[in-house]
């Protein structure tokens, strides 16, 4: 497993993935993890997300895309989002990150930006990453200072590429690359 100060990445589990249900149909939630993909990402039925754990995450090649649940440290350990990579691309060295908590009450706690260096380090340490990358809309303003925590910068701005809740945002593309990662553990 992978660990940080706050959190432990684990496999996804059958529960976790059932447990992704409620976050994907709360509304804000699914706004903030989703953005103008709300449409496809939430208003999912149970019975939909059961039936995609065998193709979603258990039969992933784990050379092109890694699925992690977020659990709480201690032995009140819970499940409270979800974390991965995708788009590896290992000639260059390369992946796109995307994160998810969940659980409402942990927001701005330092569970996400825990997470992520977590992952970050693991990409690349173990995996011999070169860089990382994500993308968030605009509005998301406490997504973009937790990945500024962890030492992404922003590298571009896609105007107006993203439409939510009626207004037009931009798409923020941030990356990070090995020696600009300083890893306290």
């Amino acid at each position: 497993m992978i660990t940080g100060k706050l959190v432990e990445l684990r496999p996804v589990s059958l529960e976790d993935h059932k447990r992704s249900y409620l976050w994907r149909n709360d509304e804000e939630t699914a706004k903030l993890d989703a953005g103008s993909g709300m449409y496809r990402y939430s208003h999912t039925p149970l019975e939909k997300i059961e039936a995609s754990y065998e193709k979603d995450i258990l039969s992933i090649d784990k050379r092109e895309v890694g699925e992690f649940s977020i659990y709480t440290l201690g032995d009140d350990a819970r499940h409270i989002g979800s974390i991965g990579y995708r788009d590896l691309h290992i000639v260059s060295r390369r992946c796109v990150v995307g994160i998810g908590i969940g659980e409402k009450e942990l927001w701005g706690k330092g569970y996400g930006t825990d997470a992520l260096k977590a992952l970050v380090s693991y990409l690349f340490k173990t995996m011999n990453l070169r860089r990382i990358q994500l993308d968030t809309w605009s509005g998301n303003t406490r997504a973009i200072r937790s990945y500024e925590k962890v030492g992404f910068v922003i590298e571009g701005r896609l105007r107006e590429d993203t439409f939510i809740d009626g207004n037009y945002y931009d798409t923020i593309v941030m990356g990070l690359l090995r020696e600009d990662f300083h890893d306290e553990a």
